[in-house]
């Protein structure tokens, strides 16, 4: 496997740290990628989107969501029970979790909701209006010195 060496993007760029400290995480083989809980990401239009993780056998209270330094943290903690259970098969897995995503610039949460063992949290990137394109008009006719000069003259 390929490593590369993003010290040369370091020294060269002011601001770019967390999108380098992102590849890094990315790129870096020796962390392994947790699979538990299995979750979605929906793109529900241009500027929004759905995060949809399985949570069965977690109730609401049990479930943490929380946005932290440009991330979301999903985490879950299953309450102890005071009597303890005899399975003859345990195929859902209750353990506790904990599932962070990076998160764009301007990319908010709006809310979250569970339904049928799920966990949507729903999030729309809000751009400001300086950074939305913007149309500039062109003038027809007459260029802005000329108009000027009419309006001295009368």
């Amino acid at each position: 496997m390929r490593t590369y060496d993003f010290s040369p993007l370091y020294r060269a760029t002011v601001g770019f740290d967390r999108i380098a400290d992102l590849m890094d995480r990315v790129l870096s083989s020796d962390v392994p990628q947790p699979t538990y809980p299995p979750y979605n990401i929906e793109k529900i239009d241009e500027n929004a989107y759905r995060i949809s993780v399985a949570v069965a056998g977690f109730s609401a209270d049990e479930l943490n969501v929380e946005v932290k330094d440009g991330g979301l943290i999903v985490a879950a903690r299953k309450a102890d029970e005071a009597e303890a259970k005899t399975y003859l098969h345990r195929g859902i897995a209750t353990r506790a979790f904990e599932r962070r995503f990076a998160l764009a610039d301007h990319v908010k949460v709006t809310g979250a909701t569970t339904a049928d063992g799920m966990l949507h949290i729903d999030l729309v990137r809000e751009v400001p209006e300086a950074l939305k394109p913007r149309r500039i008009e062109i003038a027809k006719g007459e260029t802005v010195e000329a108009k000027a000069v009419e309006t001295v003259e009368a």
